[in-house]
């Protein structure tokens, strides 16, 4: 486990040596790691600092109103609308480590073009140890690491939390006083709702991932499991009132863990699941069926793609 008292004072200093007298742009999406990175360098550089919001559309219900309450005391945070322009980027793009790269590049040319708005010279980004071994490994790429564009218009990119694991990245967010609703947020993915959609990402999928979501993750509070979430794995035959419909086929996964390296699925009440299925299906009338996943990782990953 990560000694706070030391990692905090050396993270700060590395952040200022690394920076100097120059500007900064974090990469704000509102999930523990990026916002701990936030804290971390608005404590070393302060006012160098611009913290960019990036609304890729791929994101959680309410996440843009959430971010612009919880770090409104960042006068020079943007939020950045950028749904179309990532959208256009996934046109017709089905495989998945296209999409994640698709996805990491749009984000560092939104990163660049608020960089040069804001005279900086740095990317810092909330990177932590598993999506560098995931991605190095060839497991998956993470945005972030492995979906990065070969040219990055940047002298360097900043990353305080390189080399912590996710519990003790929370560790560190508790340490400097986060709120509880950002030190103890579920994991949500860097490229979002895309890596919840299998196949192509549209806007229809989207609106079914995030309400199915948002459903799974009320449902399955009293749970508290690590990360719990919805996503669309394809069509198949239902029945809707008198009529027969071919509607998505929505799966709910729930897990606990430690780190993200392993997991093991949720043992779930069955009125619990049916209480969940029966949201799903009710509230959005495109999704005819809901399965659960029972998977452990390995040999799943947590998210789908």
């Amino acid at each position: 486990m990560v000694d706070t008292d030391t990692f905090v004072p050396e993270a700060v200093e590395e952040i200022e040596n690394e920076v100097g007298d120059a500007n900064a742009v974090i990469a704000l999406s509102g999930g523990v790691d990026s916002s701990v990175a936030a804290a971390l360098a608005y404590e070393a550089i302060g006012d160098q600092l611009t913290p960019v919001y990036v609304d890729t559309g791929l994101m959680r219900k309410g996440e843009t109103d959430g971010i612009r309450e919880t770090f409104d005391y960042m006068d020079s945070l943007r939020v950045i609308d950028a749904k179309d322009r990532f959208l256009e980027k996934l046109a017709g793009v089905t495989d998945p480590e296209e999409k994640r790269a698709a996805i990491g590049e749009q984000f560092i040319r939104e990163f660049e073009r608020e960089a040069t708005d804001a005279d900086a010279d740095y990317l810092v980004q909330g990177t932590i140890y598993p999506d560098r071994i995931e991605s190095e490994g060839g497991i998956k790429s993470h945005h972030n690491v492995g979906g990065l564009p070969e040219v990055v218009d940047f002298e360097g990119i900043v990353e305080p939390v390189r080399d912590l694991y996710k519990d003790e990245v929370r560790e560190v967010a508790r340490h400097l006083g986060l709120e509880e609703i950002v030190a103890e947020r579920m994991p949500f993915p860097g490229p979002g709702l895309a890596v919840r959609v299998i196949g192509e990402v549209t806007e229809e999928k989207l609106e079914v991932a995030r309400h199915a979501c948002h459903v799974v993750e009320e449902e399955l509070e009293e749970y508290e499991p690590w990360q719990a979430l919805a996503a669309v794995i394809g069509k198949a035959t239902g029945v809707k009132g008198d009529n027969r419909v071919h509607g998505w086929v929505v799966s709910v996964r729930s897990v606990e863990s430690r780190d993200g390296m392993t997991a093991r699925a949720q043992e779930l009440d069955w009125e619990t699941l049916q209480r969940i299925q029966s949201r799903i299906t009710g509230e959005n009338e495109n999704v005819a069926r809901v399965v659960y996943d029972v998977t452990h990782k390995p040999p799943a990953t947590i998210e789908y793609e």
